[in-house]
C-alpha cells in the first residue's frame, strides 16, 4: 500500500492556511498570551453563544479548572461515568474528591440520565440507598455531593435535559465534558453549552486540532475570571507579573496553537460534513456484515460530530483476533473504551469490581474503533470494511 493510501487510525485535516497562520506567529516576538488566543476565544464565543471562552493547554486542563471553579475539594462527591477517557475521572481525583460512577445507556454509551437522577436523590437525601452509589471502600463516606460531570461520548451528546434539571434542582454544578463533541447538537443546542461549564479538546484526532489544547465556555463571569487566573499561574486581574492571588497552573494555550485553532474553527462546518460522509460510507458498507452493531444516533441528537467510528461485535466474536488480523492487513483498530472502574489504580483505591457496571463492561468488551478522520477517502473506508467483513466470515 502506498503512503498516499496508507490507512491511519486518525489524521488531522490541515491546509496551507493553517501552516501560514502558524508561520505568521513565528515571525512575531509574541508567542504566548497575545492576540491570537484572544481572537480564538472570541471566535469560540461567537460559535457557541457563550459569554466567556478560556483557551487552555488541553481538554484535561479545561476540566480541571472547571472542577476548581465549582468549588470541589477533598471528600466531595462528583457523579460521572465509568465509560470515558480517563481524564474525566482524573480531574476529580486531582482535588482529592470522589468520583461516583453510574452506568451508561446501552445504545449511546453516554451516562444514563435516570440513574443520575436516582443517584442525586439518594445522595442528597442521605438515606440508606446512598450507600449503593458510593465506591465499595467508601460505603460510609459522608462527603457532600457537589457536581455532575457527564461526558458526550464519541461525538454524541449525553441526554442533558434531565441531568441539568436534577442538578439545578439540588444546587449542583454541571461540568459538561464535550471534549469529543465540538459541533454536536442536542435538541438543536450545541453540546458544551448546556451545563454551567463546557469543555472542548483539540488533540489531533478531534474535530479540529491545535496540536494540544482545549477550551472552556461559560456564562458565569466570576468563574471565567477565576479560571483565567488559574491557567496563568494564579495571576488574578490586577496582579503584576510576579504576584499570584491563587494557587494556579501553567495551563496556557500558546499563540501558535491558537492561530492554528482559529483557522481550523473557520473550517469546522466543512470538516463536520466530511466526517458525516465518512460515517455514512462506513454505515453503508458495514450494514450487510453479520455480527456487527453499528453506532446508533439517539433521537435527542440533532447533529453528531462523529469523533470516532465505534462498532460493537456480537457476543462470541474474538475481538483481539480481529484486531490482530486487521493489523496484518496494515489496518489499525482499537478497543474503545477500557472502562475506568477497572483501571488498576481505581480498583485499588476504591474497590470496584467488573460487575459493578455491567453495561459499561459489556460495551468495553465489544467495542472497536475503526480508522476514522475527515481526510479518509471512500477507497480507504472500503478497504477497511471489506477486510473486516472477510475476517469475520473466516472466523465464523
Amino acid at each position: 500500500m502506498s503512503d498516499k493510501n496508507k490507512i491511519t487510525m486518525s489524521s488531522p485535516d490541515l491546509t496551507d492556511a493553517e501552516r501560514q497562520a502558524v508561520q505568521a506567529v513565528l515571525e512575531t516576538p509574541n508567542l504566548s498570551m497575545g492576540q491570537y488566543i484572544r481572537e480564538f476565544e472570541k471566535a469560540v464565543c461567537e460559535l457557541t453563544g457563550c459569554s466567556h471562552a478560556i483557551g487552555v493547554s488541553s481538554g484535561t486542563s479545561a476540566l480541571h479548572l472547571c472542577i476548581r471553579a465549582a468549588g470541589i475539594g477533598p471528600g466531595d462527591l462528583v457523579i460521572t461515568t465509568p465509560f470515558s477517557f480517563i481524564s474525566s475521572t482524573n480531574v476529580i481525583l486531582f482535588e482529592n474528591a470522589i468520583p461516583v460512577f453510574v452506568d451508561v445507556d446501552p445504545h449511546s454509551g453516554n451516562i444514563d440520565p435516570e440513574m443520575v437522577q436516582q443517584a442525586v436523590r439518594d445522595l442528597m437525601i442521605g438515606n440508606s440507598r446512598a450507600e449503593t452509589w458510593r465506591p465499595p471502600k467508601l460505603k460510609y463516606h459522608t462527603g457532600q455531593l457537589k457536581a455532575i460531570l457527564p461526558v458526550d461520548v464519541f461525538g454524541q451528546p449525553a441526554d442533558m435535559e434531565p441531568i441539568v434539571n436534577a442538578a439545578h434542582k439540588n444546587g449542583l454544578k454541571v461540568i459538561e465534558d464535550s471534549c469529543e463533541a465540538l459541533g454536536t447538537k442536542y435538541k438543536g443546542k450545541l453540546a458544551g453549552t448546556l451545563g454551567d461549564y463546557g469543555c472542548f479538546a483539540f488533540y489531533p484526532n478531534k474535530q479540529i486540532t491545535t496540536g494540544e489544547g482545549g477550551m472552556i465556555v461559560t456564562d458565569d463571569a466570576k468563574a471565567a475570571e477565576f479560571m483565567q487566573a488559574l491557567r496563568n499561574q494564579g495571576r488574578a486581574s490586577g496582579d503584576t507579573w510576579l504576584q499570584h492571588t491563587h494557587l494556579g497552573y501553567n495551563y496556557r494555550l500558546d499563540e501558535m496553537s491558537a492561530a492554528l485553532g482559529l483557522v481550523q474553527l473557520s473550517r469546522l462546518e466543512e470538516m463536520l460534513q466530511k466526517r458525516e460522509k465518512v460515517a455514512a460510507w462506513y454505515a453503508q458498507g458495514l450494514s450487510s456484515i453479520p455480527g456487527i452493531e453499528l453506532p446508533v444516533v439517539e433521537p435527542h441528537t440533532t447533529r453528531s460530530s462523529w469523533f470516532v467510528y465505534v462498532v460493537r461485535f456480537e457476543p462470541g466474536i474474538n475481538r483481539q483476533e480481529v484486531i490482530k488480523q486487521l493489523s496484518e492487513h496494515n489496518i489499525p483498530a482499537r478497543p474503545y473504551f477500557v472502562p475506568i472502574h477497572i483501571q488498576p489504580y481505581i480498583m485499588e483505591r476504591f474497590g470496584y469490581r467488573e460487575e459493578d457496571f455491567p453495561v459499561t463492561m459489556d460495551l468495553g468488551h465489544r467495542g472497536l474503533a475503526l480508522p476514522f478522520s475527515s481526510v479518509m477517502s471512500k477507497q480507504q473506508v472500503e478497504i477497511v470494511y471489506q477486510t473486516l467483513g472477510e475476517i469475520l466470515r473466516n472466523l465464523a
